[in-house]
């Protein structure tokens, strides 16, 4: 892989600058050594019975010194972090492409909506005098109150259950149940099931069995293993830790019901539970390179980029970046677009337009198709809509 390239790379540059800072050290220690036993000397000769000239004694340093030769002994590790630093420049260099701005092509965006998008961001991330100070830099303060304003219910239920506080949660998920239902999320039910953990850990069995009798018997019909699981709980009252299902009461399960409560939170708003802007970075990332390798292809060619319809060469994203059904002809291997769409063919096998084009020479003669013996009519294929 390239990062690991790119990490022993960088481990050999560490390497090497730990042993010339080492040698550095010593040739130092020994200079400092060498200056403190002239200094000696020199405070010795100014002794009344001393024979000893201080001139001598600097001689004899400097002669010391010289034999010392500190620069020759740091010259062989400093050459050597040089060299190892040289290279590494380079993986960086071959990894990273320093000037993406060559991939960047002139696109008219609503400046409206990309300030929304941004500030939508920090809202969403919990940054909110981040996001305050951006929309009053932007001029965008008629949508800041309305983007602001779920935003900050939803930290402030999540803040809540930071404290194990489920109430907020709890009325949240009561009052949206309807909604939560019709999009066949179980949260209210995970949340009154936490609950009544909480208030059998630290409450009594009574008051938990009556918990249980308001808030959990309308779901027993639909859940009834979890319903018998928490109601077998209630033997294990005082000594919950014993208890045969440790699962339940694990502290990742409070992670997950917050991550559940955020994306139904975010569902139930209309936005989605990624950060538009975090996605497109992400997708920008992968993206990148392959677009820089075309651009350093099409070096003299920038007007063409910039008005071309598609992307010129196939980028390929992880599974999480596709939203949508693509199609991708089998003969041309290139992805199905408004101007060659996919066409179903009489024989039940899909081709792209303009492949069914070239195979029946503009529709003015039959053609075989390439995965079965049929006879296939352009006129008669119909596109696919997906």
């Amino acid at each position: 892989m390239e990062l690991n390239t790119i990490k022993d790379a960088f481990d050999r540059v560490a390497k090497k600058q730990k042993l010339s800072c080492s040698k550095t050290q010593e040739v130092i220690d020994q200079i400092i050594q060498e200056i403190e036993t002239a200094l000696e000397k020199i405070e010795l000769a100014h002794g009344p019975d001393s024979k000893l000239d201080y001139k001598s004694a600097l001689s004899d340093l400097r002669t010391t010194l010289k034999d010392i030769a500190p620069l020759t002994q740091l010259e062989g590790t400093q050459k050597e972090l040089n060299i190892a630093l040289g290279k590494y420049a380079k993986v960086l260099e071959k990894s990273f492409n320093p000037d993406i701005a060559k991939a960047y092509r002139n696109v008219d965006f609503d400046v409206h909506t990309v300030n929304q998008i941004i500030a939508g961001h920090f809202y969403r991330q919990g940054l909110f005098d981040i996001g305050d100070c951006f929309v009053n830099e932007a001029s965008e303060p008629e949508s800041a109150a309305a983007m602001k304003s779920p935003f900050l219910e939803m930290y402030r239920i999540l803040g809540a259950m930071k404290c194990r506080n489920l109430e907020p949660a709890l009325n949240w998920a009561d009052n949206n149940s309807d909604k939560l239902k019709q999009n066949g999320s179980d949260l209210v039910l995970r949340l009154h099931s936490l609950q009544f953990l909480e208030i059998l850990q630290n409450g009594s069995r009574d008051e938990a069995l009556e918990y249980a009798r308001s808030h959990l018997t309308p779901f027993a019909h639909d859940h009834m293993a979890e319903f018998q699981k928490l109601m077998a709980c209630l033997l294990w009252a005082g000594r919950l830790d014993s208890c045969p299902y440790p699962a339940l009461l694990s502290p990742t399960n409070w992670e997950k019901l917050a991550e559940e409560l955020t994306r139904q939170f975010c569902n139930l708003l209309g936005y989605s539970y990624e950060s538009p802007l975090s996605v497109t970075i992400a997708a920008g990332v992968q993206g990148l390179p392959p677009l820089l390798k075309f651009m350093n292809v099409m070096a003299g060619k920038k007007q063409e980029w910039q008005i071309m319809k598609q992307l010129p060469v196939p980028v390929e994203l992880d599974r999480e970046f596709q939203f949508h059904s693509i199609f991708v002809c089998p003969v041309s291997k290139e992805q199905s677009t408004e101007d060659n769409p996919p066409m179903l063919m009489s024989c039940g096998h899909v081709l792209c337009k303009q492949s069914i084009m070239k195979m029946s020479k503009n529709s003015t003669k039959t053609f075989k198709c390439p995965y079965c013996p049929t006879d296939i009519e352009a006129t008669h294929c119909r596109q696919l809509n997906f």
